[in-house]
This record gives structure tokens, sequence and C-alpha cells, in this order.
């Protein structure tokens, strides 16, 4: 396993700082948002695209820093319901795409989306319960006739251009936000589609991360380090469905936090070696998103926790077996 940073945390600073940053705390490999709701701060994959010139600076930048890129992320809402919304954030992931291709990146991350409820609908549908009986109308109009045509031809298109490995981050909101779900597409569409796991979802819906790693086994194809810390007296007095501002930490039921400040270096200790044995060495790619903490203070933190509990090195024989 490598340890990798999403460097969005720090899209303050100009590329090469960045990479000072993280070459200095020991990581190993880079995530680089470059659309969607990730921005373009480090990267523009349509600049770097038209131009032969700057796409070699930019391969030549982290080869100075001797920090590789782990993934390309274009996270955003391809099936949005209008259209020109779906368009923008569907161009990006085209260009994330054929911008991996120039880099020998070989996985984008990105989400499967959320359709309206209805061909009618202005906004994202997220359906959260079985009933009224109308609920499961919008979910076969937002599978069948939208998410699975979408993603059949998208994933055609990424693997024309070399790009086997899309991974889904599992975020409530959209249409994959748990592993049944994510099952779900990858049945249908084929294994070009696979998950980024990030625990940090799963956490507040109470899903195991360890058995949510067995249950998707080779269908892991990014994990993202992030934390979430549940509020205990919140969630007994309103559950854990919560839509207030993530900035109202004394109210929520739950927030985003650094490793190690929702969950303990035994809990993530049991999720990498349960990647060890469903197979999955990738890169394991720190995701700040703690309102407490500063991106610089954050990530220093998380990378240390994180080195304490990532197996670098591959398993050898028992002196016993």
């Amino acid at each position: 396993m490598k340890l990798s940073v999403l460097a969005v945390a720090l899209a303050d600073r100009p590329l090469p700082q960045a990479l000072q940053f993280l070459k200095e705390r020991g990581v190993q490999a880079v995530e680089i948002g470059c659309g969607g709701y990730p921005g373009k701060a480090h990267c523009d994959p349509k600049e770097l695209l038209k131009s032969k010139k700057k796409l070699q600076e930019f391969k030549n930048t982290f080869e100075r820093y001797e920090i590789p890129i782990s993934a390309l992320s274009a996270h955003g809402n391809a099936v949005h319901p209008v259209k020109e919304i779906a368009k923008q954030y569907h161009d990006d992931f085209v260009n994330a795409v054929l911008l991996a291709e120039k880099l020998g990146v070989d996985r984008v991350v990105t989400f499967s989306g959320c359709p309206g409820g209805s061909p009618k609908d202005q906004q994202p549908n997220w359906v959260t319960c079985a009933w009224p009986p109308e609920y499961q109308d919008i979910l076969k109009y937002q599978w069948e006739d939208v998410l699975l045509p979408y993603w059949e031809k998208t994933a055609a298109f990424a693997r024309e251009h070399g790009i086997n490995k899309i991974a889904f981050e599992m975020h409530p909101g959209f249409c994959v936000y748990n592993p049944e779900t994510m099952l779900k597409i990858r049945a249908a569409v084929g294994d070009t589609l696979g998950a980024n796991f990030d625990p940090s979802h799963l956490f507040w819906q109470g899903i195991d991360p360890v058995r949510a790693i067995r249950e998707l086994g080779d269908a892991i194809y990014f994990f993202h380090a992030k934390d979430t810390a549940l509020d205990t007296y919140n969630v007994a007095a309103n559950g854990v469905l919560d839509s207030k501002h993530f900035s109202d930490v004394k109210h929520r039921a739950w927030v985003f936090r650094t490793v190690g400040y929702g969950h303990d270096l035994k809990t993530w200790k049991d999720m990498m070696s349960a990647l060890r044995i469903v197979g999955y060495d990738g890169p394991v790619s720190i995701e700040h998103e703690d309102g407490l903490m500063s991106g610089e203070e954050g990530l220093s933190k998380a990378i240390r926790f994180m080195q304490q509990v990532l197996m670098y090195e591959d398993p050898g024989e028992m002196y016993w077996a």
C-alpha cells in the first residue's frame, strides 16, 4: 500500500509547494483534483490537453518531487436533471479520462450521480425509504432510464482510452452510496466500475467498514482515508439523517474528522488488514474535510496517523508454516 493525499486540501498554494509539503512528510503518492467538486486549482485538464508543453511541464513537476499521481478526481453529478449542469460535470469527467490516458494514470475517482425523480424535475432526488409507493417509481426511472444507460456509455468511453478503473465514491445523496448499490451498478455495467472506499460516508450510516470491505472484495479500486465522529447526544435525539450545515458542529449528528479523531487506531488497523485480506494493495489517499482543523494541520496529523496503520511490505512466509 502507498500513502497518498488528495491535494485539494492544499489548494491555497501552487502545486510545487503542495508536493514539497507532502514529500517532507513522507507521502508516497498524490491524488489530483481536476474538475467537478474538487475543482482545478492544481490541474486543468482542458488546458493541459491542448498544450504538449504544459502537459510535459506538469509531468516534470511530479518527477522532480518523486511523487507519482495515484488517481485523478473529478467528482460530480453527470446525470443531474438540468442538462447544462450535467454536461459540465460530464465534460470534466471526460477530460479527466483523457488526461489520465496521457499521464498513464490508471484510475479516475468520481460519484455515480443522482438524477431527478422524473424527466420534469430540476433538482436531484435521493430516495431514502421504500414508501410511499411512488418512491419505487422514482428508483426505477433513475436506474433504468438514466443511470445505467449513462454509465454503460461512459464506461465504454473510458475503456477506449485505457482507463479500466472508474472508482465511485459511495456517497449518500447519490445513487451509489453503500456496498449493495455499488455491486448493483457493477453487475449491470461491468467491472470498469468499482468503489472508492471512503469509510467516512459509511460510519454514519451504521455500516461496519470491515464488513463492507469484505463484501466488496475486488470491486475496491481506491481508498479514501477520512473519518467521521458521531455525536451520541444528537444522534439519540434525532437520528443520523441530518441536513444542518457542516459548520454547525455543535448540533449535527455527525461531522467529518481527520483520521483518528472519529475512530481509533484499532479501527483503522482492522480496515487495512481487511484490505489486504481481499487483495487490495493500492493507494490509501487521505482526504481532509475536517471543519475543526486547517488543511495543513489536518493533513499533518492524518499522515502521521496513517503511517502507523498502513502495511507497506508484502507479507512473508511464516517461519513455522
